[in-house]
């Protein structure tokens, strides 16, 4: 039995570092390039938009969350596909170091997933995502993968991968009486709907462009609402409304920073911790997340947000 599924993206990200100068120059050639803090989704990108990386790294929303549960120590699996250049990137043995259980990630006949990530000067970013075998994620896939999430105390779930197998799939979950908690994180804000009418959503993670894209579609939406707001106090609609501030911390690259408070909740809700307490931890794991250059690379571990949280005021 899992701790904890997620299902999505699998991505090689290619990270820029660039100038605010730059940015502008981007957006004033590009009127589909992403606004600061959003994540786009493009099919083919024009031939002449070509930039060299400053490095090579492992993300996606759906591997970045499923490596967070596990830092958060449980017991977790990731779905989703991977292109035939999966080896050459590294990208299962990645997450098997990470403590993430691959045996069911499946291979596509597409490259895998590309994300161009574009950090500014102050670690804010700018993503451009290239679906590659992500797409290749279909119903007859999820559906071998079925037993694996039924059995899970939480289901992760993002929007880098196809709708409609995901559609039927949180159907087939609103009708069991034993099904896994479910959090989905809205990301990219594009086609995800259908998805907020769903009553097998639990909890809903939009950041601030995302909620800001939502609004009407949000009325259809009856679980719970957690909105990340950078270094702003995360707002949780509930039955009870709170909030969390997080901690103070230099953001070197914000990139991720969303996955690892997913992951987090997700793996302290699997342990029975209140919502609450779920939110504080995964707030100051976001957090902390920042302080280190790239999705992965400053995921904390359980224990060391546990001894952060006791030298600092981390307040409600």
């Amino acid at each position: 039995m899992r701790d904890v599924v997620s299902l999505g993206s699998i991505n090689v990200d290619k990270i820029h570092h660039v100038s605010d100068g730059e940015i502008a120059d981007l957006r004033d050639r590009y009127s589909w390039f992403p606004d600061r803090g959003q994540t786009v989704q493009i099919d083919d990108l024009p031939t002449d938009f070509s930039v060299d990386p400053d490095s090579i790294r492992h993300g996606g929303k759906g591997a970045n969350q499923a490596v967070a549960a596990a830092k958060a120590g449980a017991k977790t699996e990731m779905l989703g596909k991977v292109g035939p250049d999966g080896r050459e990137f590294g990208v299962r043995s990645h997450l098997t170091e990470a403590g993430v259980g691959v045996t069911q990630i499946g291979t596509a006949s597409e490259p895998t997933g590309t994300a161009y990530v574009f950090v500014g000067q102050e670690g804010d970013n700018w993503i451009i995502v290239r679906p590659g075998a992500n797409s290749a994620i279909d119903s007859t896939y999820i559906r071998e993968q079925y037993d694996t999430i039924l059995s899970a105390e939480c289901l992760l779930l993002q929007n880098e991968i196809p709708i409609e197998p995901v559609m039927t799939l949180l159907s087939e979950l609103a009708a069991q009486r034993d099904r896994p908690t479910i959090i989905l994180d809205p990301a990219p804000a594009d086609g995800i709907e259908e998805l907020l009418g769903c009553d097998a959503v639990d909890y809903l993670t939009p950041n601030e462009h995302e909620y800001r894209a939502l609004q009407s579609p949000l009325g259809e939406f009856d679980g719970v609402l957690i909105r990340k707001r950078g270094a702003d106090d995360v707002i949780v609609e509930a039955e009870r409304r709170f909030t969390v501030t997080p901690p103070t911390v230099k953001a070197v690259d914000t990139t991720g920073a969303g996955d690892v408070l997913n992951g987090f909740l997700a793996a302290q809700l699997a342990a029975g911790a209140s919502l609450q307490e779920a939110i504080k931890i995964g707030t100051i794991a976001g957090s902390l997340s920042t302080r280190e250059k790239g999705a992965r690379r400053g995921i904390p571990m359980l224990e060391d947000v546990q001894t952060y949280r006791t030298s600092e005021d981390v307040t409600e």
